[in-house]
């Protein structure tokens, strides 16, 4: 069989970063560190930072006062760094830089007066984070319909802002919604969504005309492994998320001739060989790398890790 793998795909330097902000803590620190949720939806990454000597806590309090304590890459409500300041932790921010950049975006939007709107998933790390550090009323849509159910008058001032993880295509029907039924609103460019978000779905779309079934490597509590998956079921495609290779069940890819794989933005390209390694262990396979967008973004660490050090090169996606 053929495998055509996806580019980009994998690690997007929000991720990157994260974990290296856990693995140098751990350097500098020692262990244990404590990590509030996971670091990036993925068992794999979240595994392998355990045994390096992190704990990933559901709730501040299990954190020891005074304890390293490192904030995940979706970002955390206002009142959660509040309580880590009255406990003492010694706090280390991952959230990616683009989701910070959505915080600002609704305090801005709110200081000028204008009611928020967040497109986004409701109970997701990242809109619950958002939501709680925007002051002021924060209405959450995730479908058309909801947009014609908001309680708001037509000539409110309003504005928008979208969770990272979804992408143009994505929002671009709410925000439609949204410009028909307010007569005054305002929202960010959409180059500000978030760039590995658009880039992944649009490699998976260019993946899916040239394959028989696609296969995605990512966490089913990951938003934008699952959307990848879906794209594949919404061209026409059979399409299974898998974590690793154990989950690739052999009758999804007998018989075809060319199997397409791509990973979502938390998922680390170790587990993209892995699925590669089932899929020899069932026929003879010749790897091939789409053409792509090569992304060369990096985020810089917190100061109290490095002096505006870049992010390590070790972690680049391979392709």
């Amino acid at each position: 069989m053929q495998v055509l793998l996806a580019q980009p795909r994998g690690f997007c330097a929000g991720v990157i970063r994260a974990i290296e902000i856990v693995e140098r803590a751990l350097e500098k620190y020692g262990a244990p560190v404590y990590v509030r949720h996971e670091i990036v939806h993925n068992k794999h990454v979240v595994d392998s930072l355990k045994a390096k000597g992190a704990r990933f806590i559901a709730e501040l309090s299990e954190a020891p006062a005074g304890a390293v304590t490192i904030f995940s890459a979706h970002g955390v409500a206002r009142v959660v760094e509040q309580e880590a300041e009255l406990r003492g932790l010694k706090v280390l921010n991952a959230t990616c830089p683009l989701v910070t950049k959505v915080h600002i975006q609704g305090k801005n939007y709110v200081s000028a007066g204008r009611e928020v709107i967040l497109i986004g998933h409701a109970g997701h790390p990242e809109v619950e984070g958002t939501m709680g550090q925007i002051d002021g009323p924060v209405h959450l849509v995730q479908t058309e319909a909801d947009v014609d159910a908001l309680p708001l008058a037509i000539d409110t001032p309003v504005s928008y802002v979208t969770q990272t993880t979804l992408s143009v295509d994505e929002t671009r029907g709410i925000i439609a919604a949204l410009q028909r039924r307010f007569t005054n609103i305002v929202g960010p460019n959409t180059k500000d969504i978030c760039y590995a978000t658009q880039n992944r779905q649009t490699a998976v779309r260019e993946l899916c005309e040239r394959v028989d079934v696609l296969l995605v490597v990512g966490a089913t509590n990951s938003s934008n492994s699952n959307r990848l998956r879906e794209i594949g079921s919404e061209m026409g495609l059979p399409s299974y998320l898998v974590a690793d290779g154990s989950e690739v069940n052999p009758e999804w890819v007998r018989g075809k001739a060319r199997i397409g794989i791509t990973a979502g933005a938390s998922a680390p390209e170790r587990m993209v060989e892995d699925v590669i390694d089932a899929l020899r262990r069932i026929d003879t396979v010749e790897v091939t790398l789409m053409d792509g967008i090569e992304e060369t973004i990096q985020f810089r660490l917190p100061s109290e890790l490095t002096k505006d050090e870049p992010v390590a090169a070790r972690h680049a996606v391979a392709g």
